[in-house]
């Protein structure tokens, strides 16, 4: 089985390196799309000279300007399906999210889950140095998430995430509207009205040390009202599927 795993990056060179030589250690084989922002700090050229030692398992996509974390990812699906992977995950470069735990996603999804979710909040609180209003403010944006929608998801907007291949062709990606971290809300929502089966892996979340977060009030307010209007929308796959 093919497997990537994506990465969005704007000013990560403290992480980059680090995270790039952590994931190809790992006892498990995935690839790495790194998805840059035209940071300024010079991330694409650590990743540049990356690609020289692993040609065949380090991908680049550099992009003009901050466009958003779903843009970017829905950069790095349509890539992922042209290249033919069969799954396909989604990374933090800040070490927030512990690569090895790649692992332990990859295994539930084998287990016949179509997008596994490493949760926070599955067992708990699972998350390591947040300040306590930011932490409030992701544990009661899920149970909004939960209220609001009614899809059974204890971490909605986890940004730790494996999608079958199946999901993502099935899922009508020019069609998911959220930009910023409403966008997590918004696939794994479009995933459960299609059908799909969701699994929680409980993960431990650990904020950055190096780098600065890309958290917003902006970002924050999309997700919270974007979940109102999801409930609106009529969900289609590409294959027509509701």
């Amino acid at each position: 089985m093919r497997k990537v795993v994506i990465i969005p990056t704007y000013n990560e060179k403290e992480n980059i390196a680090a995270m790039i030589d952590k994931v190809f250690s790992l006892p498990e084989p995935f690839d790495l799309l790194i998805i840059d922002d035209g940071s300024p700090d010079g991330t694409a050229s650590i990743v540049r000279s990356r690609q020289s030692i692993h040609p065949q398992r380090l991908h680049l996509i550099e992009r003009s300007g901050k466009q958003g974390l779903g843009t970017a990812y829905l950069t790095g699906f349509k890539w992922a399906l042209e290249q033919g992977y069969d799954y396909v995950f989604e990374m933090d470069a800040d070490f927030s999210h512990n690569p090895d735990d790649l692992v332990r996603l990859y295994e539930a999804a084998l287990e016949g889950a179509d997008l596994v979710v490493g949760s926070r909040y599955i067992t708990g609180v699972n998350v390591v140095n947040w300040p306590m209003g930011r932490l409030l403010m992701s544990y009661y944006a899920s149970f909004y998430v939960r209220t609001i929608t009614r899809m059974l998801v204890r971490d909605a907007t986890a940004g730790f995430v494996c999608y079958s291949r199946r999901v993502l062709e099935t899922i009508d990606l020019d069609a998911v509207q959220m930009k910023g971290y409403g966008f997590q809300i918004e696939m794994k929502y479009t995933a459960w009205r299609l059908g799909f089966r969701i699994k929680e892996v409980s993960i431990v979340f650990t904020e950055r040390v190096q780098g600065t977060s890309k958290m917003s009030s902006g970002i924050f307010g999309e997700a919270f009202w974007g979940v109102m209007k999801l409930r609106l929308r009529e969900i289609k796959g590409r294959s027509g599927v509701h």
